[in-house]
């Protein structure tokens, strides 16, 4: 971006200062603004992360893929909670392929949906599974408050509604916990479903979009399924993140003409987590120890490091 264009923003920025605070919420897209413009966010499609192996690692440790579309063309997100580690890369790899994928999911699914389905479709549908969830999850809470704040700020208004389950009975007390916390519109979207959610899904989407979590009551699996990598949409070698991935090298080779593709993470800054997001992630650290003390695990929780201290 020109000179004339950072300074044109900065100007813009001076005058929001003096705007009545009621008024500033209008413009967080400014904000937004800036932080693709800092953090190269327009560029970020043609940067893969490479070798294959290391993307590899990244895709068996934060599952999260497209399992199909729902019966109204929205993309339906599986995100597999329980399961994802988080262990096999550093955290800025982790929070590079978070964005990569809403990008891709903004410039390429939802404007194919679009077209495919002949009306404007923007949002998408999630559904989270809780298999495995356990104490050690809070080791994740800083990644997880990171991700989800990046999403609160410059992806908002992206899912319709958010289906959880396969929940355990750590998932239902944090729920009960953290639920009263939400903001209504929030509460609204997030339907907690009973075991694998089949029956519900099925009202809403073809059995070929269902997510193979969801295909079996008691898969007791998010991380595989019974067909392997065919359905398993959070694995490498499902088509979505074939093509993604795909996707991405072709926008490398095309920035960079006639020389290799750099290797490294990309580098994001991490955007303050709202208020509201770091009473929830307090509340789910004394939910999880509260169980632990019930349970008489103190000491294994004691041993774990919370928000990355």
């Amino acid at each position: 971006m020109s000179n004339a264009h950072q300074e044109a923003i900065k100007q813009f920025m001076s005058l929001m200062e003096n705007v009545d605070e009621r008024m500033k919420d209008t413009f967080q897209l400014i904000d937004c603004l800036q932080w693709r413009i800092q953090n190269e966010i327009d560029n970020i499609l043609a940067k893969p992360i490479i070798p294959t192996d290391l993307y590899r690692s990244v895709r068996d440790s934060q599952l999260v893929g497209l399992s199909g579309y729902s019966k109204q063309g929205l993309p339906v997100i599986a995100i597999g909670v329980g399961l994802s580690t988080y262990d096999k890369a550093s955290v800025n790899y982790y929070v590079q392929s978070h964005i990569q994928m809403n990008e891709y999911r903004d410039r390429v699914i939802l404007p194919a949906a679009t077209e495919k389905y002949g009306r404007h479709i923007s949002t998408c549908l999630k559904v989270l599974d809780m298999t495995g969830l356990r104490l050690s999850a809070l080791n994740q809470i800083k990644l997880l408050t990171t991700i989800s704040t990046i999403d609160d700020l410059n992806y908002p208004e992206k899912t319709e509604t958010y289906y959880i389950v396969n929940a355990p009975y750590i998932f239902s007390a944090c729920w009960k916990a953290v639920k009263p916390l939400l903001q209504e519109r929030t509460k609204r979207k997030i339907q907690v479903l009973q075991g694998c959610g089949r029956d519900e899904l099925l009202k809403i989407m073809d059995y070929s979009s269902l997510p193979h979590f969801c295909r079996k009551e008691g898969s007791g699996s998010s991380r595989h399924s019974s067909n392997g990598t065919i359905d398993n949409c959070f694995s490498l070698d499902h088509a979505f993140h074939q093509q993604l991935y795909e996707y991405i090298k072709e926008q490398a080779m095309l920035v960079e003409t006639g020389s290799p593709i750099k290797q490294g993470s990309v580098h994001v800054a991490f955007p303050e987590p709202d208020p509201d997001d770091t009473k929830i992630a307090k509340t789910i650290e004394s939910e999880f120890q509260r169980l632990a003390d019930q349970n008489g695990l103190c000491n294994s929780v004691n041993g774990l490091k919370v928000n990355g201290d």
